[in-house]
């Protein structure tokens, strides 16, 4: 392909059996499995498992690293120690390296992400939990909030594990791409995943639920939706939350965090219903097929069920799509194919150095 695309939209660049996001039926479905069938079924563990194995069984295993240096921000940390851990276990390259190996390997590093990240969430200020208290959990999700918060309620434990589940995975997005082009050289799992990590220090992908509740705070007392986006849109702001690349109907992760946000119980549904309504409607005009509420809306909503704070969310989103970055990962590896795609050189002509 010769043509330019900005962004490389709408170009193929892979073809792969671990998602399926449908784009006019507002679905997603992970290896055929629909998310609705999974969230409150089975845990995000299992549900990494599906994504990287194929499998429910073996998921993925308790955990527990050290976080031996602080950076001074979750995503931070996450990367600097993923990668960081490259040396301390002596992982192999995957090109040196059998697919059993790298899978191990992804495994080991995505169960440590999620003790990684509830370390840094809890601050170096308070003592770690003790082993024996996270060993007492039941799930990935229950173990990630003892190691947080040193005890594990079940309404932030749902929470938690429904956002892991919806999030997971969702196709060739920016980290994503990232870890595949890094796998494609031949470097090891935590140098892969670390390069995924660092794709979400940007709030265009994952971080924009941190900038949801304010937006829902601005809006709550204002005590008027209508005219809150009237006056948003007016000033040429961007309504967060709002529209997807992919979907053109719902976006089916924001369908099932809404239901589960109101089963919860959230105080923030009633003030996020109003204004979705209002902002769907009042987009809709301007963008049609842009207007729903995404992943990330509802995201926000969810997380706040589990007091998890602003700062914390795109750690949180790490966790989760470990498993489609692990996936990912192993498809890339299988493939054997270098990531190099071309460039149009649109600078100056041939010119001598005195020109210049």
């Amino acid at each position: 392909m010769t043509e330019f695309s900005p962004g490389l939209a709408g170009v193929v660049a892979f073809e792969t059996e671990i998602a399926e996001p449908d784009k006019e039926g507002g679905e997603l479905r992970y290896r055929g499995v629909s998310i609705e069938d999974l969230v409150g079924r089975v845990p995000f563990e299992q549900v990494w498992g599906l994504l990287v194995d194929e499998s429910l069984e073996p998921g993925l295993p308790a955990a527990h690293v050290d976080l031996e240096q602080r950076t001074g921000g979750c995503v931070s940390d996450l990367q600097s120690t993923l990668a960081s851990l490259s040396g301390r276990w002596q992982l192999g390259q995957f090109i040196d390296i059998g697919d059993d190996e790298a899978k191990e390997d992804l495994r080991r590093l995505s169960a440590a992400a999620l003790s990684i990240v509830a370390q840094s969430g809890r601050g170096g200020d308070l003592p770690p939990v003790p082993a024996e208290i996270v060993a007492g959990g039941r799930t990935a999700a229950e173990r990630f909030v003892l190691e947080w918060r040193g005890e594990a309620d079940e309404r932030s434990v749902r929470a938690i594990d429904t956002y892991w589940i919806c999030t997971a995975e969702h196709g060739l997005n920016a980290s994503t791409f990232a870890a595949r082009i890094v796998a494609s050289t031949g470097a090891d799992a935590a140098a892969a995943l670390s390069s995924a990590v660092g794709a979400l220090s940007g709030p265009l992908h994952g971080g924009a639920p941190a900038r949801v509740l304010p937006m829902l705070d601005a809006v709550a007392e204002s005590g008027d939706a209508e005219k809150w986006v009237a006056e948003a849109l007016g000033r040429g702001e961007r309504i967060m939350g709002f529209g997807h690349r992919v979907y053109r109907a719902e976006d089916p992760r924001s369908r099932v965090l809404k239901r589960v946000a109101s089963e919860l119980g959230s105080p923030r549904v009633a003030v996020a219903e109003e204004l979705e309504q209002v902002a769907h409607e009042a987009i809709a005009k301007k963008h049609p097929g842009h207007s729903w509420t995404n992943v990330e809306y509802w995201s926000a909503v969810v997380l706040d069920v589990a007091d998890v704070p602003p700062a914390l969310a795109p750690a949180m989103f790490a966790c989760s799509r470990t498993a489609g970055w692990s996936a990912h990962i192993l498809e890339q590896k299988r493939l054997g194919v270098l990531i190099r795609p071309s460039a149009s050189y649109v600078g100056p002509e041939a010119r001598p150095l005195q020109e210049v």
